[in-house]
């Protein structure tokens, strides 16, 4: 910003403006292309046809508060993507079910469901110590989450 002689107030200069103008054109292109790819998933995950969905119920709002996660949670567009696998469920007739927070879907083991107190987020494959199954870590919670939706679904 330049400053001018006669009057102590501070102006933007046209190169900083054409500036403020590219970089507002690639933010709105990078939403634009996230947005995109979540309504390619969802067709996606709806085109598989499935009985049910389950989706956990994160704390957006508490990895928020994170500054080293809160950007990119934020630019993962979390509640979009809810919003739209919500209302294509219901256009295609598939139920979608919401996990509660705090079901422990990645700390629970899949074969014998034994709960894992001391998980880090570092660990990526579950051991688990009463029955000794070793899983990816993503696959043992997507397995409790498919169990899950289909004790809500019987019950």
């Amino acid at each position: 910003m330049r400053k001018t002689r006669k009057e102590n107030v501070t102006r933007k200069t046209r190169n900083i403006i054409k500036s403020e103008r590219q970089l507002l054109r690639v933010t709105h292109k990078l939403t634009d292309i996230r947005t995109n790819y979540i309504q390619q998933v969802t067709t996606e995950i709806i085109k598989r046809e499935p009985s049910f969905i389950v989706m956990e119920d994160l704390n957006v709002s508490g990895m928020m508060k994170n500054k080293h996660l809160a950007r990119a949670v934020q630019e993962q567009k979390l509640a979009e993507f809810y919003r739209i696998m919500s209302y294509k469920c219901s256009w295609h007739a598939i139920k979608l079910i919401t996990a509660d927070r705090f079901y422990a879907s990645s700390k629970t083991c899949s074969f014998c469901g034994n709960i894992k107190k001391d998980l880090k987020l570092s660990d990526r494959t579950y051991h688990c110590e009463h029955c000794g199954a070793v899983i990816d870590r993503d696959m043992n919670a997507s397995i409790n989450l498919y169990q899950y939706g289909k004790s809500v679904i019987n019950h």
